[in-house]
């Protein structure tokens, strides 16, 4: 059973917008579930991350939930002012995961 979907096999189920993957079990990040993990290979600055925020990140969490997104050169601080709406910021791959208990009953 796989434990996330892929861009590329989310968008081959018709998806136009799509996280890097979505995860098949949400996990608990910092006591924020998330549903899909989003990975940018640039700096989140103000400008960059409020075009992500109107043209990506929304549109995701408005179809899949609460998500995470992995800013692989830090970001800005004050931009992680959305965790209680439901977009995480995180400047790696967090240790601190909780994974949730999936039943096959």
């Amino acid at each position: 059973m796989s434990v996330a979907e892929n861009e590329d096999q989310l968008r081959a189920k018709g998806y136009d917008k799509t996280p890097d993957f979505i995860l098949q079990v949400p996990i608990a990040v910092e006591g924020h579930i998330i549903h899909w993990i989003e990975s940018k290979a640039s700096f989140g600055d103000e400008c960059s991350h409020h075009a992500y925020l109107h043209d990506q990140f929304w549109s995701y969490w408005n179809r899949f939930g609460p998500g995470l997104v992995i800013y692989w050169y830090g970001f800005i601080q004050e931009l992680d002012c959305n965790r209680e709406r439901g977009i995480l910021l995180k400047a790696c791959f967090p240790t601190n995961i909780v994974t949730l208990c999936h039943s096959l009953a």
